[in-house]
């Protein structure tokens, strides 16, 4: 083993440790100033999020169509002694930007009519 492949089983157990300790003490950060204020961090830990599936719907479908074309792509139009695998994870993540950018557009333009009809 060389000196890199000896870190590998330290320190990905220490960086798991690390951001699992992060979120717990941020998120009693977060209850202790809600506390502070007067508020009841329960009340928000359950808030409905109304436009969740919609956004999760389309990043989903926007990385799975991203997926496809970069497919269709790789089979069809680049030779086969290129590696393409930078075109697969840059268009899902076109994709899923593409998809939640249009979820944002349909809140957006829901939340605007809700605005016009009070």
């Amino acid at each position: 083993m060389n000196g890199g492949e000896m870190l590998i089983p330290i320190l990905v157990p220490l960086g798991a440790f690390a951001m699992v300790f992060g979120i717990v003490y941020i998120k009693s950060r977060e209850n202790m100033a809600m506390i502070e204020k007067g508020m009841n961090p329960k009340e928000f830990a359950n808030r409905p999020a109304p436009y969740r599936n919609l956004k999760n719907g389309l990043l989903f479908l926007g990385a799975g169509l991203g997926l496809l074309v970069a497919y269709l792509l790789d089979t069809y139009t680049i030779p086969f002694n290129v590696e393409p695998a930078g075109l697969y994870f840059a268009l899902i993540a076109i994709g899923g930007g593409i998809g939640l950018v249009s979820s944002y557009r349909v809140e957006k333009k829901e939340l605007l009519d809700k605005e016009n009809r009070n």
